[in-house]
């Protein structure tokens, strides 16, 4: 093992440590732009759309979020996210009746956003911090390219460890596989 380097403020420096390993996570990975994941275009509506439009694409699309613009468009700045957490918690557990129900009254409203020049390494900050499963992903007039999900970036990581990840046994620790849940 290479020989530990001391850091400006005279800690050993357990990064240098990990990388001269070789076989170890390839922290470069981190610095990848959210342009080398595995993304989709958003779904985009306007508030004054209706909940049951916007459930109704998520599912056909399985994907865990739609966005708001001004005018429903990509070409509009981004005004809010609508998720299947907004779903639970602000329709079902409300009782409210999404039919008729306009997205502006349940979306959240200027939602935390990555700049589209952001890293992985932000994405996963940003969601680990603010406990997010979804980030819209803005251009620099805050109109939506994209949205990062946690999915995504599994499946970066799954791409990038192919062996180390695929090869695994099936049923670790459980005696048969479960049906897939939902989320």
């Amino acid at each position: 093992m290479a020989e530990d380097r001391i850091d400006d403020l005279g800690d050993e420096s357990y990064f240098e440590r990990q990388r001269d390993r070789g076989d170890g996570f390839d922290a470069s990975l981190l610095r990848e732009p959210l342009s080398a994941l595995p993304t989709y275009p958003a779904i985009v509506f306007s508030g004054q759309d209706n909940v049951t439009e916007a459930m109704r694409a998520m599912q056909r699309e399985h994907r865990g979020c739609v966005v708001v613009t001004d005018d429903g468009t990509m070409s509009s700045k981004l005004i809010g996210i609508f998720t299947e957490r907004d779903v639970l918690l602000r329709i079902v557990d409300r009782g409210k009746n999404p039919a008729t129900l306009p997205l502006a009254e349940v979306m959240t409203p200027e939602p935390e956003v990555l700049p589209i020049r952001s890293t992985v390494a932000y994405a996963l900050n940003k969601m680990s911090v603010g406990g997010f499963r979804h980030i819209p992903v803005v251009d620099d007039e805050h109109r939506p390219a994209f949205v990062v999900s946690v999915r995504n970036i599994v499946e970066f990581l799954v791409e990038a460890f192919p062996r180390e990840v695929l090869n695994l046994p099936t049923g670790f620790g459980t005696s048969s596989p479960k049906e897939r849940e939902g989320a």
